[in-house]
This record gives structure tokens, sequence and C-alpha cells, in this order.
């Protein structure tokens, strides 16, 4: 718990002063997934995929750090990003091999992790997590990132 503490918190003040410069949004989103896949050894693949507006029923690639995807737009409730985007609710897959909906990005994916965040309280995107690693993901990782991506909601505009 500790080594996660002393891992997590820094990361929390870099994320905080990354959403509150002002770098336009597209900056700020990637800085984050370059600073998360720098910083922890399990993240190989780190993205965002924003709920496209004119759908909202459908997942748009945004910035993202590691190899290309082909899994540029994503219905919701189609695969893990599309599942949590539906259900608005954070997904943890520990073995990629054992789900039934799950659109593989490469075959060196063994894990998953894809938090939705929120504006009005609809979810208008999400962090995505990819590891080459089996279980890598801690309930600690989980809150982390968590609190990541309610930071990155603030990037999004209020429509009330």
């Amino acid at each position: 718990m500790n080594d996660a503490k002393e891992l997590y918190d820094p990361l929390l003040e870099k994320v905080r002063d990354i959403t509150d410069s002002s770098s336009g949004r597209e900056d700020n989103l990637l800085a984050i997934c370059t600073l998360l896949e720098e910083r922890v050894s399990h993240y190989d693949w780190v993205g965002f995929y924003l709920v496209d507006p004119k759908s909202e029923k459908e997942l748009v690639l945004g910035p993202y750090v590691g190899e290309p995807t082909e899994h540029e737009r994503i219905p919701f409730g189609r695969g893990i990003c599309g599942q949590a985007a539906e259900r608005g609710e954070t997904f943890v897959v520990q073995d990629t091999s054992g789900e039934a909906n799950y659109l593989s990005c490469s075959s060196k994916v063994q894990a998953e992790i894809v938090v939705p965040f929120f504006r009005d309280g609809k979810v208008v995107g999400e962090l995505d997590i990819d590891s080459h690693t089996i279980s890598p993901f801690t309930e600690e990782e989980r809150k982390f990132l968590e609190e990541v991506s309610q930071m990155v909601s603030n990037l999004f505009e209020s429509h009330t």
C-alpha cells in the first residue's frame, strides 16, 4: 500500500497540474497518456476514447500513447470500452483471454482497465489502459485512475 501511495500521489499532482494548465484539451490528454505510460511499468498502451457528440452512442479514439490500434470507433456495448461507456462504470479485466466481448488491439495485451469520465452526469469519454501483463491492476490503482478520470472530466465543457 505504501508503495502505491508513493507512486500514485505524485502522479495525481502531475495530472492536476496538466488539467489546470492552459494547454488545449488534446495536448492535456496526450500529456496525461505520456505521463502514465512512462511512470507505470505495466501500462503498455494508454489512451482516451471520447463520446462522439453527434451520435452519443459511439466512442472515437482520442490521444493515446502506444502501438496504433484499428479500433478508432467503438459502439457503446461493444468490447470492454463500449461496455464501460454503456454502463458508466469502471471495467477491470485482469486476463483478456477469458473475455467473450473483447476487442483485441494486439495479441500482446493480457489485461485492460477502462475508466469512464462524466460531465453533467453523462459519460463523455474514458481512459483506457492495456497491459502486456496478466493481473497487474490493484484496487488502489483503480481508485487512482478513477481520480485521474475525475480530473480529466474538468477538461470538458458543462452543458447545463
